[in-house]
């Protein structure tokens, strides 16, 4: 869920330089300073998405239950704090935590920096990391965004050998407005091993995981999926300097899935479903796609995908749910 809570400038930098009393108090306890070791992480880096005129949604992820602190600025040095705001970030959510920033200025370069305040000892908060995105514009001007989709499919994962996944960091030298992913975010239903053969008689080493062994099924290998794409540094990187406008496809589930398919088909069967209802699958899918995605969240409507962002006064960007097929 997206939450919008704006807080005064006194009220935020009170709650996030609570830290600061480790330094006045450490020689007194060495248990605090022990404990205030231990910071809460941004585990899988920072997003923007949906940008438009005057708002955007950021993201990021903690290692524990912790308070999302961000601050938003038209310049990195954040000298002028345009706006400060908190979300929670908790186990339900798989500690992901998004928010809304509204009230920004048009065609604008923001720069947003975010930290967690552990929920268990609040006078301790985590690094922060920056990233920026650029409002759309108000007046016409040029506008350019790359698109694609499909990401990890077919077993090809990640390879740091042979530099992760590198078209990430050739459409961040492009530096585009935003970045439309137009669906397959994740292949569900595609494990990772350790090793695929190449055409060439090469060997593709893929970095693996526990989630990514098997065709996903529970909420826990969903959300596997999300965090292992965020596993690249090269993803990590565009994505906190590229705001991305996405929707799904069929592979967010199951290939070629469709709404109330019993999961019976002889692909199925190859990769032993346990579970045997799409729409079950989809439920669970449809969450961590929702968790680990900075999309804008309708209240309204808390599972929708399909949305119409307006960019400026040229385009409009209008999100469809992609496709799911009927076999």
């Amino acid at each position: 869920m997206i939450m919008r809570i704006p807080v005064s400038r006194r009220r935020f930098l009170a709650t996030a330089a609570a830290s600061t009393a480790i330094t006045a108090v450490g020689s007194v306890s060495k248990p605090y300073l022990s404990r205030a070791a231990d910071r809460p992480l941004i585990t899988h880096g920072i997003q923007s998405g949906d940008v438009s005129v005057d708002s955007a949604v950021i993201w990021a992820r903690a290692d524990r239950p912790a308070r999302m602190l961000a601050e938003v600025a038209t310049t990195d040095s954040f000298n002028t704090i345009h706006r400060a705001v908190f979300v929670d970030a908790l186990p339900e959510s798989d500690f992901t935590a998004k928010v809304l920033i509204d009230g920004l200025p048009a065609g604008q370069d923001i720069f947003y920096r975010i930290r967690f305040q552990d929920l268990a000892s609040p006078t301790i908060t985590g690094e922060p990391r920056i990233g920026r995105f650029r409002t759309a514009p108000s007046d016409r001007r040029s506008i350019s965004f790359v698109w694609s989709g499909d990401t990890a499919g077919q077993g090809w994962g990640i390879d740091e050998s042979r530099g992760g996944m590198r078209t990430y960091a050739t459409m961040l030298r492009n530096r585009p407005d935003f970045f439309i992913h137009s669906g397959d975010n994740i292949y569900a239903d595609g494990p990772i091993l350790a090793e695929q053969k190449m055409p060439n008689g090469e060997t593709w080493k893929n970095r693996v995981t526990e989630d990514k062994a098997k065709s996903a099924e529970t909420l826990a290998e969903f959300r596997g999926n999300y965090k292992y794409n965020l596993l690249d540094a090269n993803v990590r990187a565009f994505n906190a300097e590229v705001p991305i406008f996405t929707q799904w496809d069929d592979h967010e589930v199951t290939n070629n899935w469709w709404p109330g398919e019993p999961l019976t088909r002889a692909e199925h069967q190859r990769k032993k479903y346990a579970e045997k209802s799409a729409l079950v699958l989809a439920a669970r899918a449809g969450r961590a796609f929702h968790e680990y995605m900075p999309l804008r969240f309708a209240p309204a409507e808390p599972g929708r995908i399909y949305r119409k962002i307006s960019y400026g006064s040229l385009l409009d960007v209008f999100m469809a749910m992609g496709q799911q097929h009927i076999s």
